[in-house]
């Protein structure tokens, strides 16, 4: 319950700032082109709070947190008095009236620079994109790992930490070959400047979002400090709460069997659900053994596998791996503008890759995924949180740009179609399209929606 009310306050804060952004672009704009702007209203509904402003336009903050609008002067909406007409929206050139559509996503994109701005200016702490192994039978094989190794480039791009990497190869999906910058620790260092670039076939390049991510399904080994025997977490109501098992433990045998590793550990107790297991740990200097059963539990790929409720303690990260993505008061804003700019280019691709079947419309997230992704970046810090707002900020601009009769984008196309006539598209061409595009949109909303329930 916790976590619920924790997401859907961080969805509501997020949607609210985001919301706020892309209309106010709107608002903005409209009354530098002198139209009168009748409402500002964040959110739907009832009215929580609302106040009459000075240049007479009721700002309202409504009852429904998702989504907002901006009414402004419409003789096509209402009745105008003679001397309102002039600040009709409908009065104003097809120029103006472009400038005032497009002001909302342009606005969504200003937002990310700056959201990211700050996060770069405050500081982000990151991994440098280490890989120690790769698997066999994937794109990855021929890549021979002797050391640690760090991912320079992907096709030509500088990555600096996961994050950019795991972006750029999501670029990538459908190519026939991805190629891949590498050098060695020691490199980092000053010792030496090899680097080595890879040519990866990835025509059977294919994966499961959910299942997997794009470096995994690459075949490429991350690199993780080493993980101790010493238990980091006991959740509760788990089979090792209720053995009495207690963080600090150290795990020594399994069934008799000495301690070898984690992984060996998952293993066995994976495929013990409802059998008896016996853990040998070490409490301080104390040696005991406890009996648990592993409570039976649906793994992703559906089969039924044993948990008992514990997590390992992870040796701290090499401070040579580690990394700080901080820049100064114009550098930040660089980086940020850059950053944006490969947002959209990467949301574009994955939009055109959904038509051409490259990407699964399973990957479509609705408001529940959001709430999610608001909760847990919220959850990591203030500096997560920005980049999550960026990123749905420039999805949201994106979203809107789209060609459909009900979006920003879809009045765009009317509107250049006028200039390129000279005359407005007629009142019942512009009624199918709306209808056309309310129905479309409901499809992909149904889509989102179905597939965050699936999720969940």
């Amino acid at each position: 319950m916790l976590d619920f009310l924790w997401n859907l306050g961080s969805f509501i804060i997020a949607l609210g700032i985001l919301v706020t952004a892309h209309e106010y672009g709107h608002f903005w704009v409209a009354r530098r082109c002198g139209v009168r702007v009748e409402r500002f209203s964040i959110g739907f509904g009832r009215a929580i709070w609302r106040r009459i402003g000075k240049d007479g336009t009721e700002y309202v903050v409504a009852l429904i947190p998702l989504g907002g609008y901006v009414k402004m002067l419409d003789e096509r909406v209402d009745e105008v008095a003679d001397e309102f007409k002039p600040q009709a929206f409908n009065r104003k050139s097809v120029w103006q009236r472009i400038a005032i559509v497009a002001a909302g996503p342009v606005a969504n994109f200003i937002f990310a620079i700056l959201a990211l701005y700050l996060m770069f200016f405050i500081g982000v702490p990151s991994l440098k994109p280490i890989i120690d192994s790769t698997l066999t039978g994937t794109a990855a094989e021929k890549i021979q790992i002797h050391e640690p190794m760090q991912i320079m480039a992907v096709s030509g791009q500088k990555v600096r930490n996961w994050e950019e990497v795991n972006l750029a190869l999501v670029s990538h999906i459908g190519e026939d070959n991805i190629s891949l910058s590498l050098a060695p620790l020691d490199r980092l260092e000053g010792l030496d400047s090899r680097e080595e670039t890879y040519q990866l076939d990835t025509r059977e390049w294919r994966f499961n979002p959910e299942e997997q991510s794009p470096i995994k399904a690459l075949g490429l080994g991350v690199y993780s400090p080493e993980i101790l025997p010493t238990l980091a977490l006991i959740s509760p109501g788990s089979a090792a709460e209720a053995a009495g098992l207690k963080p600090g433990d150290v795990l020594v045998a399994v069934n008799g069997q000495s301690y070898s590793s984690w992984d060996d550990f998952v293993e066995i107790i994976q495929h013990s659900a409802n059998m008896q297991v016996a853990l040998t740990l070490r409490r301080d200097a104390e040696q005991f053994e406890v009996y648990l059963v592993p409570k039976p539990s649906k793994a992703a790929d559906g089969k039924i596998i044993g948990v008992i409720g514990v997590s390992p303690t992870q040796a701290p990260w090499p401070e040579n791996m580690r990394l700080q993505l901080e820049y100064g008061i114009v550098d930040a804003f660089l980086v940020a503008a850059d950053k944006t700019w490969q947002l959209t280019a990467v949301s574009f691709k994955m939009i055109g890759k959904l038509f051409t079947g490259d990407v699964s419309v399973k990957n479509l997230s609705g408001p529940i995924s959001i709430a999610q992704g608001a909760g847990n970046s919220a959850n990591y810090g203030l500096v997560y949180f920005l980049g999550f707002l960026a990123l749905i900020s420039v999805n949201l601009g994106i979203i809107n740009l789209l060609p459909l009769p009900v979006l920003d984008g879809g009045h765009l196309l009317y509107y250049f179609i006028e200039v390129i006539t000279g005359k407005p598209v007629s009142e019942r061409v512009q009624e199918i399209g709306f209808r056309f595009g309310a129905a479309l949109l409901l499809l992909l909303m149904s889509v989102a929606l179905f597939n965050d329930f699936s999720r969940l």
